[in-house]
């Protein structure tokens, strides 16, 4: 089909759609004047509220190596194309994103083969955020959960931990990196945590910073620890603090890309 007989047959389709949005809308308000919108099923089961945990990924968002690794260009415009079309060039460990098992294993599981039942997870926070403030270099230690369990009980089966540890506010600038010329410095999880939470039935973690392993690690051993088991990651999450230590449940809309090591992910929590 030639160029003109797409941009017509779009700008045809569009007006029929306006007259059909336009209706809907209506529609849609008449039914919120009558009553209360219905909820959705998940909300519905005990939840009140949705919490957005994924920063918006813009060309500028900070990366572990420094140089960029999102780029958009767009291909089409609404002036000329009567649509607008961006190309994406992404490093799959770019903003809120995902680390598969094979990310840090020869054989593990791809991002696609994460089983869907570990993506709705309960959610556990771990605040070490009054630490980090002190100290940058601030990691998730066994003595911490064991803490939580104390005050919150048993990690639930498949559960995501979550590190909290203030570094989401640090995201618009090079304090999220952190890098003093020789190491960055941001917290993580320590590698002791990988056996204790897997034993305690844990199927993901969390971070709030740019690597599940603090920034000066050398040699990434909570990756190493915690990915070939099987299990996976979710770094550069947000409003981690808007969350309370346990009830929340988490969403991962994973990307399902053939063979990832993993990829940008809209992250949710319903509270």
């Amino acid at each position: 089909m030639c160029d003109m007989c797409v941009m017509n047959s779009v700008k045809d389709r569009m007006l029929s759609r306006r007259g059909l949005f336009k209706g809907a809308a209506m529609a849609g308000t008449a039914a919120a004047l009558g009553g209360v919108a219905a909820a959705p099923s998940a909300l519905a089961q005990g939840h009140d509220a949705v919490e957005d945990l994924t920063h918006t990924l813009t060309p500028e968002f900070p990366t572990f190596s420094g140089e960029q690794q999102f780029f958009m260009e767009q291909k089409f415009n609404y002036a000329e194309h009567f649509y607008n079309l961006f190309d994406l060039r992404i490093d799959e460990h770019t903003g809120t994103h995902i680390d598969a098992p094979l990310h840090f294993s020869e054989d593990g599981a791809s991002v696609d083969e994460i089983p869907v039942s570990n993506l709705v997870a309960p959610l556990c926070v771990i605040d070490i955020a009054a630490r980090a403030a002190e100290n940058p270099d601030a990691q998730v230690t066994p003595d911490d959960i064991s803490a939580w369990i104390a005050a919150n009980g048993e990690i639930p089966a498949n559960a995501c931990v979550a590190m909290h540890s203030g570094w989401s506010s640090k995201a618009d600038s090079d304090a999220f990196r952190s890098f003093d010329g020789e190491a960055m410095h941001f917290p993580g999880f320590h590698v002791e945590c990988a056996e204790m939470l897997a034993n305690a039935g844990a199927a993901s973690v969390a971070v709030d910073t740019l690597s599940l392993d603090h920034g000066p690690s050398a040699d990434f051993a909570f990756h190493y620890a915690w990915l070939p088991s099987g299990r996976f990651g979710v770094e550069c999450v947000a409003n981690l603090d808007r969350l309370p230590a346990t009830g929340a449940t988490l969403i991962v809309g994973a990307p399902k890309h053939q063979g990832g090591t993993g990829g940008p992910a809209r992250i949710l929590a319903l509270v």
